[in-house]
């Protein structure tokens, strides 16, 4: 059995790869199995600590188990990062487990890979601003992701609700050689960008639609749980929705509370990866044209990159029965 650290991971899984694996994958199906498992535990921080468990397994192919744990007062309390995950590839033929690889790595390089695959497919090819909001540990991957798939990104705007972190992000985004600054105000931060990617634990919506101009791609990594959400209703109703996978519309605050209200309804969701991938469904059609895409993650997208990375490990082309 191989430990594989993060260092590794971040080494094998660089993004024209890894999108293009991602997308080959998304030419096919869901893994045969692909489950999503969480229990909740109340504390005093008014989100819950959490253990969620994602399984997926592709029958004489391989067998993914992630494993997570958010724990929101971690770094207040413990001086430790808030979510902590493991990842363990098993052989599909043989049950045997053969690696054991960092879990944050793969998150940051998963979430990412999957937000720069929806940005590849509906955001502009002139984009030229990309408005950050939030500057979390998942913030510079998302950045790095969206730049490969559209190199015209000049200018990069940061806005974080504690003014250093964005500072701090803005700082190595620069020695880089990213032409990286805060945005004071995110209203108007959004007003002048081309793609806003939001990655935040915001409870309540912080992005606007109303400032949203003709044009822009939005991406949405935040809202993982029923409780948490980061776009308005005016988001919703003037963007083309998109998500990764439909099944991100039952768990995500983002739509479980709009859908209730009546604001949009699953009817209104133009498409998923998979329908976007395969040319099910168109992405953008026009310049003026505003998207957006919710990235829920899963189980499935975790395998495809768990594969391509032991392809990749196995100096072997990356290829799962997923995409036959």
């Amino acid at each position: 059995m191989q430990m594989i650290d993060a260092q590794r991971v971040h080494e094998l899984l660089d993004y024209d790869g890894l999108v293009a694996a991602i997308r080959q994958a998304h030419m096919g199906g869901m893994p045969k199995f692909s489950d999503r498992i969480r229990y909740e535990v109340a504390n005093e921080s008014g989100h819950p600590d959490s253990f969620i468990i994602l399984p997926a397994w592709q029958p004489q192919e391989g067998l993914l188990c992630k494993l997570v744990t958010s724990f929101p007062g971690n770094k207040l309390n413990h001086g430790v990062s808030n979510v902590n995950s493991i990842y363990a590839f098993i052989d599909g033929a043989t049950g045997v487990t053969e690696a054991v690889i960092d879990g944050e790595a793969m998150i940051f390089r998963k979430t990412s890979a999957d937000s720069a695959l929806g940005a590849g497919i509906l955001a502009r090819q002139d984009a030229k601003t990309l408005l950050m909001v939030g500057a979390g540990g998942l913030a510079p991957y998302l950045v790095r992701a969206h730049r490969s798939v559209r190199p015209s990104i000049e200018k990069v705007l940061i806005w974080n609700r504690t003014v250093a972190n964005a500072e701090k992000l803005a700082g190595l985004l620069g020695e880089e050689s990213v032409d990286a600054a805060v945005a004071g105000d995110l209203d108007a931060a959004v007003a002048g960008a081309d793609i806003v990617s939001c990655a935040t634990m915001a409870s309540e919506p912080i992005l606007k639609g109303r400032h949203l101009q003709p044009g822009t791609h939005v991406d949405l990594v935040g809202s993982f749980t029923p409780e948490m959400r980061e776009a308005d209703d005016a988001v919703l109703q003037r963007c083309d929705v998109f998500v990764d996978h439909r099944q991100t519309t039952e768990r995500s605050g983002e739509f479980l509370g709009p859908f209730e209200r009546g604001v949009i309804g699953p009817d209104d969701i133009k498409g998923d990866l998979f329908e976007l991938c395969q040319g099910k469904v168109a992405g953008r059609t026009s310049p003026e044209q505003i998207t957006m895409m919710k990235n829920g993650g899963g189980g499935h997208i975790d395998y495809y990159v768990a594969k391509y990375l032991m392809d990749r490990l196995n100096n072997k082309p990356f290829e799962t029965a997923c995409a036959s």
